[in-house]
């Protein structure tokens, strides 16, 4: 056989292969499966997510679900499942739930069951690199933020039906999503409507000085404010602070997350003094970033802040429920 069928045979079945490996994901609508994990390469290495396909003939939208500090894509992908069948979206709606991965001897630090172990060739964060944007330690060394705009180009270039993208992230997901978005640099083949999703993080990004931090200079320096702001960033404080100001963001609370209490995880709340100054629990601190938002970021625009009652510090409790869906989906369709 000539070497140019070879090569053409050889490329038609690893099409179909692709397309077989999606085709069994469509059945990826009650929970995160090995069937549901797929991989994307990228800067010389690979990052995977699991992902559902809606029945329809082509989603319009995608919600792309962070991880908490365990590394928990399984159990942060069910709840947004669920959230979606609750929501009546799973027709028209993607769910894709990316993993940051970690080397396999410092996993436990950051492991919760099921979180799916390092496959050679993965990139590779450490457990509190990857949610402040920090650079990968193997492959090109690209940064988790260009891994997450990487991942959103590569959901638009497979399904160019997607008209827009959510990027909802959940605790350390969400303190790296609320890091990203005045650094986002999507690079899709057409535009996509961005929208963010901020639930229950530990700590925030200013993007102005706090007053009364004399005393504690590092609530104004990253990963609390723009102070020795990474250079591998590669985007100044004063632009960031522009991007994020004009983006579309809603924000999360659990009405629980609020104490000390069982369910509220106090234990691993940062609690050093850049945190402190922001308040003593995630909801109060999440309270006064949009009041900072309110007075001084966005002076005469008030960004929704959504309290969910009967929550704690718990994913599967928060996204699914009544109060957080139309953040997750918006209010009609």
């Amino acid at each position: 056989m000539p070497t140019f069928c070879r090569r053409l045979l050889l490329a038609l079945a690893c099409a179909l292969a692709g397309q077989a490996a999606w085709a069994q994901s469509a059945g990826c609508r009650e929970r995160a499966a090995d069937e549901c994990y797929h991989s994307m390469s990228f800067a010389g290495g690979a990052l995977h997510y699991y992902a559902s396909l809606p029945a329809g003939a082509g989603p319009t939208r995608a919600i792309v679900a962070m991880h908490g500090h365990p590394r928990d894509a399984n159990r942060t992908f069910d709840a947004t499942l669920l959230a979606a069948r609750k929501d009546s979206a799973l027709d028209d709606t993607l769910i894709v739930a990316p993993v940051f991965q970690v080397p396999a001897g410092q996993s436990g630090k950051c492991h919760a069951p099921g979180t799916p172990p390092p496959q050679d060739g993965d990139l590779l964060w450490t457990c509190a690199s990857w949610l402040e944007g920090g650079q990968a330690d193997n492959g090109d060394r690209p940064g988790s933020f260009a891994a997450l705009d990487a991942l959103v180009a590569e959901l638009a270039r497979r399904w160019p039906s997607l008209r827009g993208v959510t990027i909802a992230g959940f605790s350390a997901g969400a303190q790296m999503v609320q890091h990203y978005i005045g650094f986002a640099r999507v690079q899709a083949a057409r535009p996509l409507a961005l929208r963010y999703v901020v639930a229950d993080p530990g700590t925030w990004l200013y993007f102005d000085p706090l007053p009364g931090t004399d005393s504690c200079p590092a609530a104004n320096q990253w990963k609390y404010g723009t102070g020795n702001l990474p250079a591998a960033l590669g985007r100044s404080a004063a632009e960031a602070r522009s991007q994020y100001a004009a983006a579309d963001i809603h924000y999360l609370e659990g009405a629980l997350d609020s104490a000390d209490a069982p369910g509220a995880f106090y234990r691993i709340l940062d609690k050093s003094c850049g945190a402190a100054a922001q308040g003593p629990f995630r909801l109060q601190r999440g309270q006064a970033y949009v009041e900072y938002e309110r007075q001084v970021l966005t002076p005469g625009r008030s960004r929704p802040l959504t309290v969910v009652p009967g929550c704690a510090h718990d994913v599967s409790c928060v996204f699914p429920s009544d109060a957080a869906r139309p953040a997750l989906f918006g209010p009609t369709r």
